[in-house]
């Protein structure tokens, strides 16, 4: 085993693929050796304060007692266990949670592997749906452009068709239809006339289309882009009025992110079909959760099928269970909003009046997430190294330098991550070019 971490980098380097990371000309890559609340600690020595929830996910810090007990009790009874014909107090719990807290009418459970794998779940729910109820046509899917849903082919297939990460695959995946992306910000007046496109959209091609899929009031990894909530109402109404289902990807926005528990609160709807991952088990374990209504469930159930045709091997996974309701009882005793309310206003405070910076194109807060998008694409190793020495972790991309910080982090703990980012736009070895 290598235990010097100057050659865990090394083997790193040449063995190990990293996401979105060249194997010939990979990016720097920095090793831990361990974390504990809001702090990422380096092998090297440098301890950082993690500015990213490690992709919108440890949302109580790190190495957390409470989570970790949970992990331990569960191994005492079980870590795993075939969902196939059994159950198990962890999932019926969780599932118990889920139907609680998530908008009413939301009551039938389907527990996945990753946030990817329940967005293609919630697509087969669609289009199982239409084909039990005759409607064999229905086999098309409407969004918005600068939409992410993941990396499996499904979900790569309503990311944003142009500026996406994915638009390499276009000839191998499924057509879909695409809507301007929301334009009205979160907190200006709503401009109706930005609803034409998507409104024709429905008119035209309804009879084709199974579910519109989108992320409710903020565009993760497309751009973090923050919406108007009536947009999310309009989206919510045509889908009835033109009897297409819809899908919220809550993967990002889920528990308590934006500042409600869930996003789509915001515009006081209920969709037919929810997707939930990342914060579900506060970080520890991966775990997705579809949600539907009695509606879906039961018009799949008496197809021709007779079932759902989706059963993933880790389906249910008692370790990730008993982790995410260890991990929502937390959320629920300490008052979570409160303490996300009390971010948002920090962050406000500290990101927005970054925008009057020659090299920011805009910024923007909602929630526990603060956005600065930059005139030019960062220098991501350069950067990155910035962040280090600064003491944060922070992981920009394109022009976004962003932050979703654990809820549990400090007033002191932002002060440091938005100061960082301050110094990071005075750097010009920073950005690109162009």
């Amino acid at each position: 085993m290598i235990n010097n971490y100057t050659d865990i980098l090394s083997f790193d380097k040449k063995h190990l693929w990293h996401p979105y990371t060249s194997m010939t000309n990979p990016l720097p890559v920095y090793c831990v050796e361990s974390a504990s609340g809001v702090h990422i600690n380096l092998a090297s020595g440098e301890s950082l304060i993690d500015g990213m929830s490690s992709w919108w996910s440890v949302i109580h810090g790190y190495n957390h007692p409470t989570l970790n007990n949970a992990v331990v009790e569960q191994t005492k009874k079980m870590a795993h266990v075939m969902f196939g014909g059994l159950t198990h107090k962890p999932a019926v719990d969780l599932a118990q949670r889920l139907v609680n807290l998530t908008p009413a009418g939301l009551d039938k459970v389907f527990l996945a592997d990753s946030g990817s794998v329940s967005v293609e779940v919630a697509i087969k729910m669609a289009y199982q749906f239409w084909q039990a109820k005759g409607q064999h046509k229905k086999t098309r899917l409407l969004t918005v452009k600068n939409g992410y849903h993941g990396d499996t082919f499904a979900a790569m297939s309503v990311c944003d068709p142009v500026n996406g990460m994915h638009h390499m695959f276009e000839n191998v995946m499924q057509q879909h239809l695409f809507a301007p992306a929301p334009q009205t910000r979160f907190e200006q007046d709503f401009d109706e006339s930005e609803l034409t496109s998507l409104t024709a959209l429905f008119e035209q091609h309804h009879q084709s289309m199974a579910a519109l899929i989108i992320e409710p009031i903020v565009q993760g990894a497309g751009g973090m882009r923050i919406y108007h909530k009536d947009y999310l109402k309009a989206c919510r109404a045509l889908c009835d009025k033109y009897d297409v289902l819809l899908i919220c990807d809550e993967i990002a926005t889920g528990f308590g992110r934006t500042g409600k528990m869930f996003a789509c609160q915001w515009a006081d709807i209920t969709p037919d079909i929810m997707c939930l991952g990342k914060a579900l088990t506060g970080g520890y374990m991966t775990l997705a959760a579809t949600i539907t209504t009695q509606q879906v469930a039961d018009t799949i159930s008496e197809s021709e099928a007779g079932c759902f045709m989706h059963g993933p091997t880790f389906m249910g996974n008692p370790l990730a269970c008993a982790v995410a309701n260890a991990s929502l009882s937390l959320f629920e005793q300490d008052d979570y909003l409160s303490k996300i309310a009390a971010i948002e206003s920090q962050l406000k405070n500290n990101i927005l009046p970054l925008k009057s910076h020659p090299r920011v194109a805009d910024t923007r807060v909602l929630g526990a997430i603060g956005v600065v998008e930059t005139h030019q694409p960062v220098n991501m190793a350069n950067i990155q190294a910035h962040f280090v020495s600064q003491g944060v972790w922070i992981r920009p991309f394109g022009k976004l330098i962003y932050i979703m910080p654990p809820y549990v982090a400090t007033s002191a703990d932002l002060n440091a991550l938005t100061s960082a980012i301050a110094s990071a736009l005075d750097q010009d070895n920073c950005f690109s070019a162009s």
